[in-house]
């Protein structure tokens, strides 16, 4: 009883703020219903909290279980606010002419050099006379195929005519390595990284309302300055080694971190292994067009007892490379959200950056000093042609290898 009274008291509350605004009928229909949720005694309860007959409730519930026609329109046809569209029909056409120049560039366009928000395109409408809110913008955006959409990476600039054929020369060259028992790496320098208490780009878990705080410019820290990690990914073992520099990203650091994983980890692996493959991009400080790069590979290759072999990966594909989406990407994951604040930080976040797969990452740092500017003559690269390096028959310039023998 105590539940049913409760029930009654609310009903009343609601029927007295409800039934005045609605005809006879919609009054039926409303009691009706209510007694029809409340099932076995819903009729009696309702009559008594509405204060009418229990005959209307039971007419009501009646109605509503025949399946009566719905209810004539209140508002005449026609009635009511008309769409914006409707009574302004050029608005739909303003908006895109605003939208469409902001997405191709023309220079003419009030808003190409302004955030395309639903804010400043209402701005812009109402000036050229279409009275409009930024809600109104964003519906009709919807209407017309419109959604909030990121950049995505996907022109690659000219596709090469031998792209897709130089990748199988790579892959026919990393078969023949891993067929006895050579090793196959990747190698490339992952993006440089202000050191010191800035930004980094991502979210950690932490108490709420205590987030990390950074500078709020990124100026270099003369003091600091920056990281440059130069990586080696192993194919065949899923292992990473990344060297940390804190000079400049030459060749010869590039080739000192190779020498190094060699030293440390290569050999160790593969300890009958006669040659080395390196899979490099064609650019930068591992470039195809860098003679320092071959002139380190070559005394590397003295140095080592291997016969090195490098094939770069075609032009517009450097996203391509192995390092980049197995180890480097785990990398930007583990240290996502943390700033990196000295040297030694970076060297430990890279170092435990692992993978449910099996990734092992083995970090150090270098303090070394790689000058810029050294410049290899022509003299110096036919004697390197004519004793160790050997291009070979298949676009020369991006493959070739370093004979061990008659370093000069």
């Amino acid at each position: 009883m105590a539940v049913a009274a409760g029930v009654e008291e609310s009903l009343a509350a609601e029927f007295g703020a409800l039934l005045p605004h609605l005809d006879e009928r919609q009054r039926r229909l409303a009691m009706g219903a209510r007694a029809r949720a409340l099932g076995h005694g819903g009729i009696s309860v309702v009559a008594q909290a509405a204060g009418v007959s229990a005959v209307t409730v039971s007419r009501g519930v009646a109605e509503l279980e025949a399946g009566s026609a719905p209810l004539e329109r209140v508002r005449r046809r026609g009635g009511g606010r008309k769409a914006l569209t409707a009574t302004d029909p050029e608005l739909t056409r303003a908006l895109l002419a605003l939208v469409e120049p902001a997405q191709r560039g023309d220079p003419e366009s009030p808003l190409r050099w302004t955030t395309t928000s639903t804010r400043n395109l209402a701005d812009q409408l109402t000036a050229q006379g279409h009275r409009v809110s930024a809600w109104t913008v964003a519906n009709l955006l919807r209407s017309e195929r419109f959604s909030l959409q990121g950049n995505s990476k996907q022109i690659e600039g000219r596709q090469h005519v031998d792209r897709d054929a130089q990748f199988g020369y790579l892959n026919d060259q990393a078969t023949d390595h891993r067929a006895t028992g050579d090793p196959v790496i990747s190698v490339d320098t992952k993006k440089k990284e202000l050191v010191g208490e800035y930004k980094n780009a991502g979210r950690d878990w932490r108490p709420a309302g205590d987030p990390v705080q950074v500078n709020v410019h990124d100026f270099p820290d003369k003091q600091l300055g920056k990281a440059v990690p130069y990586g080696v990914y192993d194919l065949a073992n899923d292992a990473g080694w990344v060297t940390v520099g804190t000079d400049h990203d030459t060749a010869a650091f590039a080739v000192n971190t190779i020498r190094t994983w060699w030293e440390q980890v290569g050999k160790p692996a593969y300890p009958h292994a006669t040659r080395l493959l390196i899979s490099a991009d064609g650019g930068g400080s591992n470039g195809y067009r860098v003679r320092l790069w071959k002139v380190e590979l070559a005394k590397l290759a003295g140095e080592t007892g291997l016969q090195i072999t490098v094939c770069h990966l075609p032009p517009g594909t450097s996203k391509w490379n192995k390092i980049e989406h197995r180890l480097f990407s785990h990398i930007s994951m583990n240290w996502r959200g943390r700033p990196l604040t000295s040297h030694e930080v970076v060297v430990n976040l890279i170092a435990g950056t692992t993978t449910r797969t099996g990734l092992k990452v083995t970090a150090e740092l270098d303090h070394a000093e790689y000058p810029k500017g050294i410049k290899i003559s022509d003299q110096d690269m036919r004697d390197l042609e004519a004793h160790q390096l050997r291009r070979h028959e298949w676009h020369p310039e991006w493959n070739y290898s370093f004979n061990p023998a008659d370093t000069p």
